[in-house]
C-alpha cells in the first residue's frame, strides 16, 4: 500500500515553483520511505498550501511562508510520529 500523498500548490505567476521544488526535494529526502508521492501543483494567486491525503496543514497567506524545520515536525507527527528528525527536531 503506498504512503501518504502530500501536495504542493504553488503560485505560477509569482514564479514559486523552484520553491516548490526545493520544499518537495527536502521532504522526500527527510521522509525517504515513508511519503507515498509529493505532488506540485500549479496555482495563482499567491497560492502557496501544503495538503497531506487533501488536508490543508500550510497556508501562505495565513501563516507566510513555512520553515522547512516547522513543516518536517508537522508531516513527522501525521505520518511517522516516532521519526527522529536530527536536527530539525528541537524539544519543547
Amino acid at each position: 500500500m503506498p504512503g501518504p500523498r502530500l501536495e504542493i500548490e504553488y503560485c505560477t505567476q509569482c514564479r514559486w515553483l523552484l520553491r516548490a521544488a526545493w520544499t518537495a526535494q527536502e521532504l522526500l529526502t527527510t521522509f525517504t520511505t515513508t511519503l507515498g508521492e509529493v505532488a506540485l501543483v500549479p496555482g495563482t494567486g499567491g497560492v502557496f498550501e501544503i495538503r497531506l491525503d487533501g488536508e490543508p496543514i500550510w497556508s501562505r497567506k495565513a501563516q507566510g511562508f513555512p520553515e522547512l524545520p516547522e513543516l518536517k515536525r508537522l508531516v513527522r507527527d501525521r505520518i511517522a510520529p516516532d521519526l527522529d528528525l536530527g536536527h530539525s527536531d528541537r524539544r519543547h
